[in-house]
């Protein structure tokens, strides 16, 4: 048996399993022993169990490791999202129930070969960024046990990082995704609202709430994403999001304004933020310096609006049929939302005023990426005890208007701000660019000290690259299934530059080719799709002429490997460019 790191991650996992130097069985049985080990630290509700565990154990028999991705690795789930047949409780007691199905989350990942192995302590029904308004204890912070550890997602941050689960399932409805990454040192990935499905999972604010997913590594939270990814038809927030894939972005977005921190470590966190704008500026990606008010009037709204009274709506008649079951700060809170104040036209109102700043967010951000502290400062759990509000505002101040303004985030670990003060930041992108946000975490996490899962990115790209098609190759027509043998996997529709001509070459059956023109061309729809490096060579070789393999120009202006078609053939082929793409001359029947 292989000694154990003090971090698991998906990659150390699946390499020790396929070289036979660990078993799942030894790993859940590490896992226990360290769940135990650290109780005193309230990570979770229902800790791991083997008696739980161990039918997700004996599944793993009839599965084959090179058709799951997730084989055998263990992973941890906030106790508002539902685990077959174990309580929910959302982190109150009263409140609890045992479903009868998995969340829809929870159930693709263990399609995908994951073992659940408990659930999380969390701030009481999602509301909080603390960490300490659970009846189940006050989840001490994995790198100085005094400190608060962020919340909501408390336990399954610490879980991640006291090495007791390799992935962890949180929520995130105004931060509780990226702040428990921050103060525990985690890549904490919010994707787009709607990528993930939220069924199975207990609202706090459903209209913006998202399952996020905390790792050591970049690598491994996108491959969690590629799991969790899909149009979930019994979801009715779901929404068909292609995963991403890494791009550069044409700028970098970093608030011209004084940013405000608070707490006892006020100007360690100024200075941390100070050097993390210093490592920024050495990624060769453009800086603009930008007014952020708008991210800040938007975060007003969350808790000064009537999305409040959202909250309350979901949970206020459970609150008024259970007196004292309610964590007294979190009652406070969702009490707030029953005001007579937040009538229909203040909902209205407030509505309206949003629609403006997102319009607002989405002129500015176009294919840039914004990039903020993560947190407002930290404090020690017995100062948040002492002012429970205000220290918790304070923790929101960078992250409350990420998901009003339909934003995607990644939560990037930094150096720390003083010793075992943990600092981190945050990358947005709009909904449909998370690409942006990838590709620029990934160049952080290379240049950074802190990076424990190495160059993550870059190892997927060393076997995969990206693969741009237009013609037979395209889903739904003849060769595709070329496309599939080669275990390629499409990943989204995009359109060139304004520069190709698209041809019909003579044969049969009728395909098209792609001509870069240097005067004068047309923008045509293309698939992007993600082929393994081992196989590009052989499928090369399959091409006939005159097409071949080179660069497409896309239209934001990424040059892609694909296929591509020698300018002698529009002298001898019928110039279709005027129909901007094979599917709309040859649609599928």
């Amino acid at each position: 048996m292989s000694e154990f790191p003090l971090h698991l991650t998906i990659e150390w996992l699946k390499e020790h399993y396929q070289k036979g130097l660990t078993t799942p069985i030894e790993v859940i049985n590490e896992i226990i022993a360290r769940s135990n080990r650290d109780k005193a630290m309230n990570i979770w509700i229902t800790p791991p169990n083997l008696d739980v565990i161990k039918p997700y154990l004996d599944r793993l028999e009839s599965l084959d490791p090179s058709d799951t991705p997730l084989w055998g690795i263990p992973f941890a789930i906030k106790d508002n999202i539902d685990l077959k047949d174990v309580p929910t409780t959302a982190g109150c007691e009263e409140f609890t129930y045992i479903p009868k199905v998995h969340a829809s989350v929870v159930e693709l990942l263990v399609h995908a070969g994951a073992i659940p192995i408990g659930k999380t302590n969390m701030d009481q029904f999602a509301t909080g960024l603390v960490g300490t308004r659970s009846p189940y204890g006050e989840t001490h912070n994995a790198i100085r046990g005094d400190l608060i550890s962020g919340g909501s997602s408390s336990g399954s941050a610490v879980a991640v990082a006291k090495g007791q689960a390799a992935f962890a399932l949180g929520t995130d409805t105004a931060g509780s995704g990226r702040v428990p990454a921050a103060l525990n040192n985690l890549i904490g990935f919010k994707p787009s609202l709607g990528a993930w499905s939220k069924k199975g999972v207990v609202p706090a604010c459903e209209s913006i709430d998202s399952v996020s997913v905390f790792a050591h590594g970049l690598g491994d939270a996108l491959l969690v994403d590629q799991q969790l990814r899909f149009k979930d038809p019994t979801d009715p927030w779901s929404k068909e999001f292609p995963g991403p894939y890494a791009s550069r972005p044409k700028k970098i977005c970093l608030p011209k304004n004084p940013l405000k921190f608070y707490g006892s470590y006020e100007e360690d966190y100024k200075e941390a933020w100070r050097k993390a704008v210093d490592r920024i500026k050495e990624l060769d990606i453009p800086i603009e310096y930008v007014d952020i008010h708008l991210f800040t009037k938007a975060a007003e709204i969350l808790y000064s609006g009537p999305w409040i009274a959202e909250r309350w709506a979901a949970l206020g008649e459970f609150v008024d049929s259970h007196p004292h079951a309610t964590h007294p700060v979190t009652e406070k809170v969702l009490r707030s939302g029953a005001s007579d104040r937040y009538d229909a036209a203040s909902l209205f109102h407030a509505m309206h005023k949003l629609q403006v700043l997102k319009r607002e967010a989405e002129d500015l951000l176009s294919n840039n990426v914004l990039i903020m502290p993560t947190c407002g400062g930290t404090w020690t759990r017995e100062q948040v005890r002492r002012d429970p509000v205000a220290t918790n505002s304070h923790m929101g101040e960078y992250t409350n208007h990420c998901n009003l303004l339909d934003m995607a985030a990644i939560a990037v670990p930094g150096r720390e701000a003083t010793q075992k003060i943990p600092f981190g930041i945050t990358l947005f992108s709009l909904s449909d660019q998370e690409g942006l946000m990838i590709e620029v975490a990934d160049r952080l996490l290379k240049q950074s000290k802190n990076e424990t899962n190495r160059n993550p990115v870059a190892r997927l790209e060393e076997e995969m690259t990206y693969f741009v098609v237009c013609g037979l190759h395209m889903r739904g027509y003849p060769l595709e299934k070329q496309m599939i043998e080669s275990g390629a996997t499409f990943i989204k529709e995009e359109t060139t530059s304004p520069s190709y001509q698209l041809v019909k070459l003579s044969g049969y059956p009728s395909k098209p080719g792609l001509i870069k023109k240097t005067d004068s061309g047309a923008s045509i729809e293309v698939e992007i799709w993600k082929m393994p490096l081992k196989s590009l060579g052989k499928f090369t070789t399959s091409i006939p002429a005159p097409l071949g393999i080179g660069k497409v120009e896309l239209q934001d202006g990424r040059e892609l490997p694909g296929f591509i078609c020698e300018g002698y053939a529009e002298h001898l082929a019928e110039d279709i460019s005027q129909f901007g793409g094979w599917k709309n001359l040859q649609p599928l029947i």
